[in-house]
């Protein structure tokens, strides 16, 4: 049985891939603002490390070196999911490393 941070990123998932599929998209933006007023565009995210955190990785931008980001889940102040920026080309990965 999956514990409350494997499956709050499982729902999290499932609800982008529903949005994908509700608006036939190929892909979708999830947002992650954090309580102190952060905001992320997020690539990928994943249960570990667990104990009452979960980890991202952000999209990089130009020149932006790689990174993930692991927070409480109570630092998570809203999530959003929405179509893509046609000038982005970047969105939010089902698959590996989002479960």
């Amino acid at each position: 049985m999956a514990g409350p941070l494997e499956e709050f990123v499982a729902r999290v998932t499932r609800m982008v891939a529903e949005f994908v599929q509700e608006h036939g998209l190929e892909q979708a933006e999830m947002r992650i603002e954090l309580a102190d007023g952060s905001h992320y565009l997020v690539a990928t995210t994943t249960a570990d490390p667990g104990f009452g955190f979960f980890a991202f990785t952000p999209h990089r931008l130009d020149g932006e070196e790689p990174r993930r980001v692991i927070v409480p889940i109570g630092a998570v102040k809203a999530i959003e999911i929405s179509a893509p920026d046609p000038e982005r080309r970047v969105g939010f990965t089902v698959g590996e490393g989002s479960g």
